[in-house]
């Protein structure tokens, strides 16, 4: 199957009818997506004052698939609109993933409930312009929410066309990325010249250089904060595996590990959204039951960090 716009079965509307009944029956204790599952925790965009879910989702590795992978995927994107989620980040860097998004959502019919993210990843002014046209084609969308300079490759060249595009209303918000700590001296550099409306970098229990600059510095600013890395590729769940979850979690109502880590993050109150990326809907849920309920406060997190420090 091609992943076009002009590709789209005449009959996906109905196959995303059906999928959104079976995910709000199969998933939801046998009745469909209450009031209750959209009550997800909202985080304010400086920029604007807008408010966004703040879990995500990313779609590094997980969206780049083959075509027999897309019903699943379709279940997984279903579910997390009719939970409450919103903002969907992907790039070109991401292989198939933008075009499997734009199809998934347009077949499901769901654009104007996703907060829709991609990224520039290239250098030189027409190449920047000719790679994010191409996003708006794969995504299938005449706006995107927004348009981030990935990994802040020739990040001057790309801001001075995104706030052109900006101004066009052809984007919402433009932002900067990075995923990597060693280059979190260079984010700072950018975000003080720059003054985007949000930068996505690393933060997690296993990476949190962020805490001492870059997410203060965001929020003297102004600057929405999207993390990526919640789980540090993983290497958190190697951590505790086979460890039950402490039965003081309890206290900010947290029921597993996944959790665990994203409250730990959500309780910055920088922090705008947290993208963890997942394919399957039993994960999905997991993540989004991150932003309901109470976050751990000081003493609680400190606590946090010992254990797994202990771990």
């Amino acid at each position: 199957m091609r992943l076009e716009p002009t590709e789209v079965p005449c009959d996906g509307r109905r196959m995303a009818l059906k999928i959104i009944a079976a995910t709000g029956l199969a998933l939801a204790g046998g009745a469909p997506p209450t009031a209750a599952d959209g009550n997800v925790l909202r985080r304010r965009i400086p920029a604007s004052g807008e408010r966004i879910a703040a879990i995500g989702l990313g779609t590094y590795e997980t969206f780049d698939v083959a075509d027999a992978a897309l019903p699943a995927l379709q279940q997984v994107l279903a579910r997390f609109v009719a939970l409450g989620g919103q903002v969907v980040d992907s790039s070109p860097m991401y292989g198939r993933a933008e075009s499997v998004l734009g199809h998934l959502a347009d077949t499901l019919g769901t654009r104007d409930r996703l907060f829709l993210a991609t990224k520039v990843w290239t250098s030189g002014a027409a190449e920047g312009i000719r790679q994010m046209e191409t996003s708006f084609i794969r995504l299938r969308t005449r706006q995107l929410d927004l348009m981030q300079v990935h990994n802040l490759v020739d990040w001057q060249v790309h801001l001075a066309t995104m706030r052109d595009w900006q101004r066009e209303g052809r984007i919402r918000y433009l932002g900067v990325t990075h995923y990597h700590a060693s280059a979190h001296r260079q984010v700072e550099t950018v975000l003080r010249s720059a003054r985007p409306d949000f930068v996505q970098i690393n933060y997690s229990m296993a990476e949190r250089d962020a805490e001492s600059r870059l997410l203060p510095l965001a929020q003297d600013l102004g600057i929405a904060v999207v993390i990526n890395r919640p789980f540090a590729q993983g290497a958190l769940f190697t951590r505790v595996r086979g460890r039950p979850l402490p039965a003081w979690t309890a206290e900010f109502d947290c029921t597993s590990w996944a959790q665990f880590f994203l409250k730990f993050i959500l309780a910055q109150p920088t922090v705008t959204c947290v993208i963890p990326a997942t394919n399957k809907v039993q994960h999905l849920e997991d993540n989004l039951a991150a932003a309901r309920g109470r976050l751990p406060d000081g003493r609680q997190r400190t606590r946090m960090a010992e254990h797994l420090r202990d771990s």
